[in-house]
């Protein structure tokens, strides 16, 4: 069944398994098992992560996965330091990018509406767009692959210029942030850091 197919029952709520899974025994590795992951699981990890909303469905995100030596050694100088190591032992490092051309496709994936013109000519808009939305999807693509089974570890520390450089020369795609997929080690895991309690983040109005 297709998974565009699948279909909550009104309110139903996911499991504690899944909760666990998804973000309450969820971790950020730095460490890597040597266990591969497939072309083919990627593909449904990106067709799950697609169907998360976005303003106007306009779906700006761009992706590199990066899987293979080559392609490592080619990421590898952009790298800080600290993000060397447990990138380069990583089955696979998704760039997460978006393109600054969105408002091209929106025709096709915002069909009822002429969108096009909200963004042509507003390169602040576009930017201020391309950045929130392509945010919300790779997060969307965090939850994904957690979902199928994988580790993730979201990454800052890198030089954006020498990524788009190398991965997108000539385009209109930016790169936002880097995260590495695969099998972690959790004997290479941190202790869990504190998170800040509702009563320090939330107001109900």
């Amino acid at each position: 069944m297709p998974l565009d197919a699948v279909a909550l029952p009104p309110a139903a709520a996911l499991n504690q398994q899944a909760l666990d899974r998804l973000f309450l025994e969820a971790r950020t590795h730095n460490g890597w098992l040597d266990r591969p992951v497939s072309d083919d699981l990627l593909r449904q990890v990106y067709d799950l992560a697609r169907m998360g909303p976005t303003a106007v469905n306009n779906q700006p995100m761009r992706v590199v996965f990066v899987r293979t030596p080559e392609g490592k050694e080619r990421l590898k100088p952009a790298l800080s330091p600290g993000n060397v190591e447990k990138t380069m032992t990583a089955p696979v490092t998704a760039i997460i990018g978006y393109d600054l051309a969105f408002p091209d496709t929106l025709p096709r994936v915002f069909p009822h509406v002429d969108a096009r013109p909200w963004f042509v000519g507003n390169d602040a808009l576009i930017q201020e767009s391309a950045m929130r939305n392509s945010s919300l999807q790779g997060a969307y693509l965090m939850l994904a692959a957690r979902a199928l089974g994988l580790d993730v570890g979201p990454m800052s520390g890198f030089d954006a210029a020498k990524v788009e450089a190398e991965f997108f020369p000539g385009t209109s795609v930016r790169v936002n942030f880097l995260c590495n997929l695969g099998y972690g080690d959790a004997a290479k895991l941190f202790p869990r850091s504190p998170r800040l309690d509702f009563e320090d983040v939330a107001t109900l109005a």
